[in-house]
């Protein structure tokens, strides 16, 4: 069993849902997120709002799932985010569990 965690911006939220499905993940959980990227000082000083730091409206999902179904999930992704026209693409890590209860 592993821990896998994907954060994507609100836009794809039901993609993600789909993909879960798609590879057989019918247990996780999902919480509301604030994204943020440091800004380089010249958009910075073109930004009307220059002092203000604003995040991008994010989710983060994650299941406790078995490898196999993680595979599948890794190998959507990489699909879904090849297709994408914008900068904001999927992303998903995974972390092994040592012991669960």
């Amino acid at each position: 069993m592993k821990l896998v965690i994907v954060t994507v911006v609100d836009y794809y939220k039901k993609d993600i849902i789909q993909l879960f499905k798609q590879a057989q993940i019918s247990n996780f959980s999902e919480s509301d997120i604030e994204g943020f990227k440091n800004s380089t000082t010249a958009r910075l000083s073109a930004n009307w709002f220059a002092s203000e730091h604003s995040g991008a409206d994010s989710e983060m999902f994650f299941s406790f799932t078995e490898e196999k179904n993680i595979d599948e999930l890794f190998s959507l992704i990489k699909s879904f985010n090849e297709k994408l026209e914008t900068n904001n693409p999927i992303k998903a890590v995974v972390v092994p569990i040592e012991r669960f209860i």
